[in-house]
């Protein structure tokens, strides 16, 4: 179940919409805080609708409006996915929604979905491919970063270097700088800006250590500060009946057949080894490698293959995937994980609601040798999909007034849909082009924080920041509502992301451009590689030697060329 990207993206702004969240930004995210400098709203006679979309601003030409309205309206065409678990109150569809209503109404843009794909987003993007490859393509479309690369090699696709300078709001630009600029560096191809990154908040990804602390103390256990009192506490989990039913039924570490994501992933386990999965590091020359093959992964896959011949790892976690661990959780049979800020909204709530007697707790990513470890930040964020404009499109600006018009409604204004009518149904995921400032839901703890030191749960209550609302509930009973105060509240995941933060305890990857040629063509099969290989380490049907065999091939079928292809990008730069 790959919900990582669903969580991280769209937590915040699901909640900013009272609704429910997500797993797996991140994949998967607060800067609730207006920007006393971004575009006021735009007036709705305003004049500017039609000016030239790639043309500077000059002393004879009005400055472009950021979210001007088009009088007349005009039409855009557009392809785009729906989360498969998308829902429409009665009366509306993916066509003619909350959403739809409002760019007509705020921006008189008229939306004509050519195609839209309710369903896993592999199979968006399977469709997608089929039209790319018969130029059957609309205004605006949602791609993926090999998809965009594809598209900008064909020429298929509009500059939007200028529109961007000329139309994105104050707001908008601040969001896209606050990264430092990696997001449309990753769109940027020979000085030509040719997407508009979906953005997120990074450190939404970071994996935490989770921990049941209910059996901590039941079995007289201290908290981890080592890795080797993680495998402790995973071997003590497994069998010594936490759960009390005299069975050997559960399991200490969670795993899953994907081994990555934000629940379960293996990473923050291989972080502890300060091992990396499948990122770009700098080594002692200040060449790029990648982490993959590293000799500090073979020295986390032998830990972990003792740890599973010792039965702290499900036996069976090779043929299950993300969903079946998050039944262990909510069923009680599963005491640690490794895994995204998000996952005390799911799955322990789930688990929570059937027993509220659970308590898990957080923790700070544990080290093997006394050397802080670092959380890594996935290599697909801060982002992984793109907004895209097809060339010759007759208002490329309209894509920039919509992703405007988005944060805008979302975060300078704060403005909710009708909640009686749309009580638990995720709006925001109607949203074209979205987004979320990379700060987000930090913003949000600390403003949480401030509120709990003064013990001021009105001001909670009534939080232009929808999560905090949310917390409120949980602090008058509502035990539906425990997620939120896992994330937000003072023991939650945002207190250790903080700290991790002061600490400057990431590790993001030292390449951030676009698929180089080679990743498009190998990755799957480097991917598929490397996956058979761990997990067969892991299950102890291969000898941790068989990690020597596997850099060999990673190296003879793509990975040094990729290597070599990524340092000439850096010497780019």
């Amino acid at each position: 179940m790959k919900k990582t990207k669903i969580m991280s993206l769209g937590l915040a702004s699901a909640i900013m919409l009272v609704s429910v969240l997500t797993g797996c930004s991140s994949k998967n995210d607060g800067n609730a805080k207006p920007n006393e400098n971004a575009s006021p709203a735009a007036n709705s006679e305003a004049p500017t609708a039609n000016e030239p979309a790639n043309e500077p601003a000059n002393a004879s030409t009005p400055p472009a409006d950021p979210l001007g309205k088009y009088d007349p309206p005009i039409t855009v065409s557009v392809i785009r996915p729906y989360d498969e678990n998308v829902k429409f109150v009665e009366g509306e569809s993916a066509t003619d929604n909350l959403w739809t209503r409002k760019y007509e109404e705020g921006l008189g843009i008229k939306v004509n979905y050519d195609w839209t794909l309710q369903a896993p987003i592999d199979q968006y993007y399977q469709k997608l491919n089929v039209a790319i490859a018969s130029n059957d393509l609309a205004d605006i479309m949602v791609v993926s970063s090999g998809q965009l690369k594809q598209l900008a090699e064909a020429g298929q696709i509009a500059d939007l270097t200028d529109v961007y300078q000329n139309y994105a709001s104050d707001f908008t630009k601040k969001i896209f700088t606050d990264d430092g600029g990696l997001a449309l560096n990753s769109a940027t191809f020979g000085g030509k800006l040719l997407g508009l990154p979906r953005l997120g908040s990074d450190i939404d990804e970071v994996p935490l250590l989770w921990i049941r602390k209910d059996w901590l103390k039941k079995l007289n256990l201290p908290d981890p500060k080592t890795m080797a009192d993680v495998d402790k506490i995973a071997e003590a989990f497994a069998t010594q009946d936490p759960d009390g039913n005299g069975k050997a039924d559960t399991s200490g570490l969670g795993l899953s057949k994907d081994l990555n994501g934000g629940f379960p992933g293996f990473e923050g386990y291989l972080n502890g080894y300060h091992a990396y999965y499948n990122t770009w590091l700098k080594d002692a020359s200040g060449q790029l490698v990648n982490s993959n093959i590293q000799p500090e992964m073979k020295t986390a896959l032998a830990a972990l293959q003792k740890l599973y011949a010792n039965k702290a790892i499900d036996k069976e976690f090779g043929t299950k995937d993300g969903g079946k661990a998050a039944e262990a959780v909510t069923n009680g049979k599963l005491g640690m994980y490794y895994g995204a800020m998000w996952t005390p909204i799911w799955p322990i709530q789930d688990g929570r609601n059937l027993d509220k007697t659970m308590e898990w707790e957080p923790f700070a990513l544990p080290s093997a040798d006394g050397q802080p470890t670092k959380g890594q930040v996935p290599f697909d964020v801060p982002s992984n999909q793109y907004y895209v404009v097809k060339k010759n499109a007759e208002h490329p600006e309209a894509a920039l007034k919509m992703m405007n018009f988005y944060y805008d409604s979302n975060y300078i204004k704060g403005e909710k849909a009708d909640t009686a009518k749309y009580d638990g149904i995720e709006t925001f995921k109607y949203v074209i082009l979205a987004g979320a400032p990379t700060t987000e839901n930090l913003d949000v703890y600390k403003k949480a924080k401030t509120l709990f030191e003064a013990n001021d749960v009105e001001s909670m209550k009534n939080a232009k920041e929808g999560q905090l609302p949310i917390v409120a509930k949980y602090l008058e009973g509502d035990e539906k509502s425990w997620g939120y105060y896992k994330v937000f509240g003072p023991d939650g995941s945002y207190k250790v992301i903080e700290q991790m933060l002061n600490q400057n305890l990431f590790m993001r990857s030292e390449y951030f451009g676009p698929p180089t040629p080679t990743m498009g063509e190998k990755s799957s099969t480097l991917d598929t590689l490397l996956k058979e290989t761990f997990t067969k380490i892991i299950m102890g049907a291969a000898s941790i030697d068989e990690f020597d065999k596997f850099v060999e091939n990673w190296k003879q079928l793509g990975g040094d060329q990729i290597t070599k292809e990524v340092n000439e990008w850096a010497a780019s730069r």
